[in-house]
């Protein structure tokens, strides 16, 4: 097997423990030497100089948690390092220890069998924590509103049959009146904002109800949870402001792409960031989102073609954003996603729909171009002929004959 590299090293990383195997070729002999290393950072540094004694080149980690970022926040000031996805890099079951895993991966990395997960630069690693920080903010405060319209229910308020947001500033005008302790439907129904498009009679039967205190004490609890989540969120964007800065052209090329807007522009630089180069095509970058079908063939037959979990904060976002576009009359993705909805339903169609907007953002960030729409009717000009042809055999199947003419 071809050594690739002389001096590497394996770390198996643990929350309070790094076992790290330096992997050393001299004379045409290997050298292996494990030592066991704390989490601090002056046991970090300690390591850092270790491996340096022996001018290590390479260092492989697995992807554990949390836990492996420390550690490569220090060891990227002076070694090439490897980020390893576990399910890669087992070893042989029956022989799994802590020095028997920092082994093998110093010689998987020394032979090149280790394949690198993508780690972006830090700033981008900084802007990915805000966004997904705000996703995980604005997904509490969904909770925290279905929990507010299950109390209102148990009280028989009937608030979200009339009002389209119950969030909205007549009900929550009329929420914050029932946590005070007003019971009278009519005083409840005056509090609505004049556009409101529901009637007074039916706004008061919604708000007649059997309220008791206990119902009072979990609507104003959830109240100040979703006001202060709404904070958090609004001080959140403050930052992804400031963090976007650098990116900023990057997201306004983006925002060019049908059914995508600035959030999820700004969320998609956060977790691909704006170097194409490191995915080799755009296949690359979408076969690592999980947006096309597995390779799984054995004795010639394919045994399944379910796409995998890939990237799970972008592979969501993008099919969201996919079924946005398809709404966009004359786009291309709505032209797509109809030709093959007939074929192959309106799932796999919408996930080829996120895989092609997917590989047009590969190719607008690497030539720093704008979105170049080709219409719906690209496909069926593209086939004009084919699809004569196809109806041409259609018409004599139904025995037609037809003459073709060019027309003027």
């Amino acid at each position: 097997m071809e050594l690739m590299h002389r001096r590497c090293a394996g770390l198996d990383v643990h929350k309070d423990t790094v076992v790290a195997c330096k992997r050393i070729v001299e004379a045409g002999e290997v050298r292996r030497e494990v030592r066991t290393f704390g989490t601090t950072t002056d046991a970090l540094y300690e390591l850092f100089d270790w491996l340096g004694f022996d001018e290590v080149t390479h260092v492989v980690m697995e992807s554990t948690g949390v836990y492996w970022k420390p550690v490569w926040h220090i060891m990227e000031e002076g070694f090439v390092l490897v980020l390893a996805n576990a399910k890669h890099v087992k070893n042989v079951p029956g022989r799994k220890t802590d020095v028997k895993d920092a082994e093998w991966l110093a010689e998987l990395l020394a032979h090149g069998l280790v394949r690198g997960s993508f780690v972006p630069l830090e700033p981008i690693q900084q802007l990915r924590d805000l966004t997904r920080t705000r996703k995980q903010f604005v997904r509490e405060r969904v909770r925290n509103v279905q929990r507010l319209q299950k109390t209102l229910e148990d009280a028989n308020i009937k608030l979200d049959s009339v009002v389209s947001d119950i969030m909205g500033k007549s009900a929550r005008s009329m929420i914050e009146a029932i946590c005070r302790g007003e019971e009278n439907p009519d005083v409840l129904a005056k509090l609505a904002h004049p556009r409101l498009t529901a009637t007074p009679e039916s706004l008061r039967a919604a708000l007649k109800g059997r309220v008791t205190d206990h119902h009072r004490i979990m609507l104003r609890l959830f109240l100040d949870h979703i006001a202060a989540t709404d904070r958090a969120i609004a001080s959140i964007e403050q930052y992804v402001e400031a963090a976007l800065e650098p990116f900023r052209q990057a997201v306004d090329l983006i925002v060019t792409v049908p059914g995508v807007g600035p959030d999820v522009a700004t969320a998609i630089v956060s977790e691909i960031g704006t170097d194409m180069t490191r995915f080799a095509t755009e296949g690359h970058l979408i076969s690592w989102a999980g947006l096309c079908p597995r390779a799984d063939e054995s004795a010639g037959k394919r045994r399944s073609n379910r796409i995998r979990q890939g990237a799970p904060w972008l592979k969501p976002m993008l099919v969201q954003a996919a079924w946005s576009s398809v709404r966009v009359k004359g786009s291309y993705s709505r032209g797509q996603f109809y030709r093959l909805k007939s074929r192959r339903g309106p799932g796999k169609a919408i996930i080829a729909v996120a895989a092609s907007m997917l590989g047009a953002i590969y190719h607008m960030l690497r030539k720093g171009v704008p979105y170049k729409d080709l219409g719906a009717d690209h496909f069926e000009k593209k086939g004009k002929e084919r699809i004569i042809q196809g109806c041409l055999r259609r018409l004599k199947h139904l025995g037609c004959e037809v003459e073709l003419k060019q027309a003027a």
